[in-house]
């Protein structure tokens, strides 16, 4: 079996090796953009005794000394768009530039003010596929490859999410305005955070990634092939910026745990990352060992997925993601053995056969897509007369006709993003109810997402996030 690759920030040229700090593969390390001696300790944090914290809440140039050029050189700070809340005397204390300069000049200035910087310690973690990344922890600079990753930070660090975060991928506001509003709402010094393109489509900006001189770049798994076929990890590397993939979504049951797990390492943060896993877990088993127990007979189900996002109809889960969560439910997945991997579509005709005895619609607010169109808009706080209307019309389609699933009333709607976020429990349990209400009766998952909202999230409850045409 091949060995992982294993990658480094650490400078030296010369192998890596069992001892840690070693040189780096132009391919796969990269320099190191500062020595471990040049960052803060996890207790000196805001709000604390931090000289090299400002009065704007942000980094001092001082807390990385070696980047950075003094205060009174007025450097000039990157042309952001991203950044339309901030003048530029912020932007210059929030992103301060340091031009290109000798590497023994950036040495000497290492070692004239390292002093005054507190040590951080390298780990070497394994991410989700397996390779061995070694990042200086407690992480305290990140850019988040993906905004929704908001999901899992927010579990990890309720009273200050964005504390770490220096850019992010700006899809979180697009894909779930509702849950944005929410965060920005209490933490509204996240409009100010720069925003990235895709790795998936090419559009993200390396040059801009390094001047906000993260620590590490938390990757979705999905976006590995477009990320090394483009090249960016190792235009990454060359700058000493790691990569680290997680995973909520290719295979969600699988790796959420572990992504947790890894994420709770990086940021200090094991002992709540460990508290967030033992509740899922608990959740999980509710339903399968009620399921393992009775075996029930399965109904015959048809996820929608994101239906009313196009015209176009339908297209569903394989056998994982929500494919899973059916089975997980004690439910049958009638795309099972059509499409073969997580994501497909079903034509009309394969779905009237199948007569599904429910239909499950992924929704959300997609104005951002698809301005006014017919998604069903669940989630926080949404419309739930709006989001019946919406759902109803879906059962007029053509690949509705006929089937079991309309006739019975048993249609529902879901919140889209349980596909893409560590609270797929709550989806498993209220898929589980719609399909075995006699054995779920003591069941409840509002009540397990409320309880996931008062123990681990920074944001408050509100309902709205599935309706049944069903339940009145």
């Amino acid at each position: 079996m091949e060995k992982p690759r294993q990658y480094s920030n650490c400078r030296h040229a010369a192998p890596i090796t069992s001892a840690g700090c070693g040189g780096f593969d132009p391919a796969h390390a990269g320099p190191s953009r500062r020595p471990p001696a040049a960052r803060r300790s996890p207790s000196n944090r805001p709000g604390r005794a931090d000289p090299a914290w400002t009065a704007q809440g942000d980094y001092d140039i001082l807390a990385r000394p070696q980047l950075r050029i003094m205060r009174n050189m007025q450097p000039t700070p990157p042309a952001f768009s991203a950044l339309p809340d901030c003048d530029a005397t912020h932007q210059r204390a929030r992103h301060p530039l340091m031009p290109i300069t000798p590497l023994k000049a950036v040495a000497a200035t290492a070692i004239a003010l390292g002093s005054m910087a507190v040590q951080a310690d390298p780990v070497t973690v394994t991410d989700i596929t397996g390779r061995e990344v070694t990042v200086d922890a407690p992480v305290e600079r990140m850019i988040l490859g993906e905004g929704r990753q908001i999901y899992l930070l927010g579990a990890l660090e309720p009273e200050a999410p964005f504390e770490h975060v220096v850019g992010w991928r700006k899809d979180f506001s697009q894909a779930d305005p509702d849950n944005y509003a929410a965060y920005a709402a209490k933490f509204p010094e996240m409009k100010a955070l720069p925003t990235f393109g895709g790795f998936k489509d090419g559009t993200f900006d390396v040059e801009q990634a390094a001047t906000l001189q993260p620590d590490v770049v938390l990757m979705n798994l999905e976006a590995r092939a477009a990320t090394e076929d483009a090249g960016y990890d190792d235009k990454l590397a060359e700058l000493g910026i790691p990569i680290v993939y997680v995973d909520f979504r290719e295979k969600p049951l699988e790796h959420t745990i572990p992504s947790m797990r890894l994420m709770g390492r990086l940021l200090g943060e094991e002992d709540r990352a460990q508290a967030f896993i033992d509740f899922s877990q608990a959740q999980m088993a509710r339903v399968t060992e009620t399921i393992a127990a009775a075996d029930p007979d399965r109904p015959k189900i048809f996820i929608d997925r994101a239906g009313g996002y196009s015209e176009d109809c339908c297209m569903s889960f394989g056998p994982g993601n929500f494919g899973e969560y059916v089975e997980i439910a004690g439910g049958a997945n009638i795309a099972d053995g059509i499409i073969p991997n997580t994501f497909g579509s079903l034509n009309p005709e394969q779905i009237i056969a199948a007569n599904p005895d429910h239909v499950v619609v992924t929704g959300g607010n997609w104005d951002a897509y698809v301005p006014g169109g017919d998604w069903v808009g669940v989630g926080p706080g949404a419309d739930m007369n709006a989001a019946r209307e919406k759902l109803q019309g879906l059962t007029e389609r053509t690949a509705m006709t006929g089937i079991s699933a309309v006739e019975t009333g048993n249609v529902h709607a879901i919140w889209h993003q349980f596909y893409n976020s560590p609270y797929y429990f709550v989806a498993v349990q209220r898929l589980a109810k719609w399909f075995h209400p006699e054995l779920f009766d003591d069941l409840d998952p509002e009540a397990t997402l409320r309880t996931l909202h008062e123990r681990f999230l920074p944001v408050d409850y509100a309902p709205g996030y599935w309706i049944s045409l069903r339940e009145r």
